[in-house]
């Protein structure tokens, strides 16, 4: 049967509109009361969590309008929502306000979930995760943060229960450190290769210890460049494929960032899924505004939040684990973007006390099915911290191509059962 679904808008600040799209979970033997509410947050920033996390990752259905085996509504509900504000089906009426830091898009990501929680008063008990993808990540321990904070004060109203950050850039510098060695051991990189890629990234990390994080920025996209021409093109979201470059563009101003966003932003709005989102998901959801276009502002959602990139939030992923909130980290291994090697370097300047004690776990293989006799993935918890690393996927552990959810949909469905405490 289909899916019960709504949607519409919030908005968060004067002139700033946020799209949100719930789908209610569809399980044959299970109401929806009867399973979590799952918050997705797709990256970029500019990304389109109603679009390509909804299509090509986890929705009901993929870009075809066809039914997905390996959709996560067999589990959860899940709220999907475009931000940053300008992101998707979200605008603003002034491009004076597109978020510039995690702070505004902290607060108007409450101003949503506050109003969520207000409207939908059915989802008020039942068990909420924010899962999230790249960049989103970030923003998911900002949100899961300050959501925390609001929920012990009683200001809004939700049973929160854990994120699961899903290749995620919590830390910028371990990434960019870790692409070197990790390139040089799949055979991607020679000794030349490497010593050029490291080169770039001592740069970044100088850039980086000055507080210069716009500089960082922009020897960000100048690493990915020499890591591109070295590995001739290879796919910053899945190394055993390759990336046909693209830049047309004639503005010469902010090249270093046009470049940027059509690597991480652009690739997420492909022509079919844009066909898709602007042709008839527009006529069936009656209420996107004629002057909104679906991801008409995505690059300056990109390109305002251009000094907060590099910034690490390694502290307040300490924060959330020292309020003891349930923490997960899932990798796939053949992302490079935010490959599996930059996550643990960061995970081991977490000062969470029990850190020692999750390092001294062995983790545990895991199986889509007991039938199954390959390895999908490796697991380890301690505690209210978690690691999943996804075997064969991606930046998107979805995406058939790309990543997590999208790679391996039958190992990701998996996962979301075992943080949501379904399964073990």
């Amino acid at each position: 049967q289909e899916p019960k679904e709504v949607w519409g808008y919030v908005e968060v600040r004067s002139k700033a509109h946020m799209f949100w799209w719930l789908y209610y979970a569809n399980n044959p033997t299970k109401d929806f009361t009867e399973l979590p509410l799952v918050l997705w947050l797709q990256g970029g920033p500019g990304s389109s969590g109603c679009g390509y996390g909804n299509f090509e990752e986890i929705g009901p259905l993929d870009k075809e309008m066809k039914p997905r085996n390996t959709t996560w509504l067999q589990a959860a509900s899940i709220l999907f929502v475009d931000n940053p504000v300008g992101t998707g089906f979200s605008y603003v009426d002034d491009c004076s306000l597109f978020a510039q830091n995690l702070t505004t898009v902290v607060s108007d990501m409450m101003v949503f979930l506050g109003e969520f929680f207000k409207r939908r008063t059915e989802f008020q008990t039942i068990p909420f995760y924010i899962f999230s993808e790249s960049y989103g990540g970030k923003m998911a321990a900002g949100v899961a943060l300050e959501l925390h904070k609001a929920v012990q004060k009683g200001t809004i109203k939700c049973n929160f229960m854990g994120t699961a950050l899903g290749d995620s850039w919590i830390s910028p510098l371990d990434s960019v450190l870790s692409w070197g060695p990790y390139l040089y051991s799949t055979s991607l990189l020679d000794d030349n290769g490497l010593a050029e890629v490291t080169a770039v990234a001592k740069e970044i990390m100088d850039a980086i210890n000055k507080n210069q994080y716009g500089l960082a920025t922009e020897l960000w996209g100048k690493a990915e460049g020499v890591i591109e021409e070295n590995t001739d093109n290879v796919n910053f979201y899945n190394i055993l494929t390759k990336e046909v470059p693209e830049v047309k563009s004639d503005e010469q101003e902010n090249l270093h960032l046009m470049r940027l966003y059509q690597r991480h932003v652009r690739k997420m709005h492909q022509r079919s899924l844009d066909e898709l989102m602007n042709g008839p998901i527009r006529k069936k959801l009656m209420i996107i505004p004629d002057c909104v276009k679906w991801g008409g502002q995505s690059r300056q959602v990109f390109e305002n939040m251009a000094e907060d990139f590099m910034k690490p939030v390694i502290d307040i992923v300490d924060q959330l684990l020292a309020a003891n909130i349930n923490v997960t980290v899932y990798n796939g291994q053949l992302d490079l973007i935010v490959d599996t090697m930059g996550q643990e370097a960061w995970i081991r300047k977490l000062k969470w006390p029990d850190l020692e004690q999750f390092s001294q776990k062995r983790w545990k293989a895991l199986y889509v099915s007991p039938e199954s006799t390959e390895t999908a993935a490796f697991h380890k918890a301690y505690e209210n911290f978690a690691f999943f690393w996804i075997l064969k996927a991606g930046h998107m552990v979805n995406n058939k191509v790309l990543g997590v959810p999208a790679d391996q949909g039958e190992m990701a469905l998996k996962m979301l059962r075992m943080v949501t405490q379904q399964e073990h």
